[in-house]
């Protein structure tokens, strides 16, 4: 009667963990470099290269970059459905700074992430500004 007792509670215990990962694995993503200060990178192209570079796979990453770099196509493809609300706005301003300002890499990241235009075409029609 003790081992059917034992038994179930591991049974219990492991099912609990096993939810515990799916559930971890659904969530949002880390918040953990929320705190980058993405007007500096965006204002200062010796910042900013690198992380594209990282990005495009043509240079090393910093752990920061690594993890952008880990999430960027399922971003891209869930409208930032797992970020954090301090990510999405983070996103938006990237997005918007590479679209009006950084033609050259924007492309390059669109033909890495989505090169048949599914979900980067939205962006650019949300966050394209008009030009003096």
């Amino acid at each position: 009667m003790m081992h059917w007792k034992l038994m179930n509670t591991v049974v219990a215990i492991c099912l609990l963990a096993l939810v515990a990962m799916v559930s971890a694995k659904g969530g949002a993503y880390t918040d953990r470099f929320d705190n980058v200060n993405v007007d500096e990178i965006l204002e200062n192209r010796r910042l900013l290269i690198p992380y594209m570079k990282c990005v495009l796979d043509q240079g090393k990453c910093s752990p920061e970059g690594k993890e952008l770099k880990s999430h960027i196509r399922e971003a891209l493809e869930n409208y930032c459905a797992k970020c954090t609300e301090v990510q999405k706005t983070k996103t938006r301003q990237v997005l918007r700074h590479l679209i009006n300002n950084e033609a050259d890499y924007w492309s390059q990241l669109t033909a890495k992430y989505d090169p048949q235009r599914k979900y980067t075409q939205k962006y650019e029609d949300e966050l394209k500004t008009l030009k003096a």
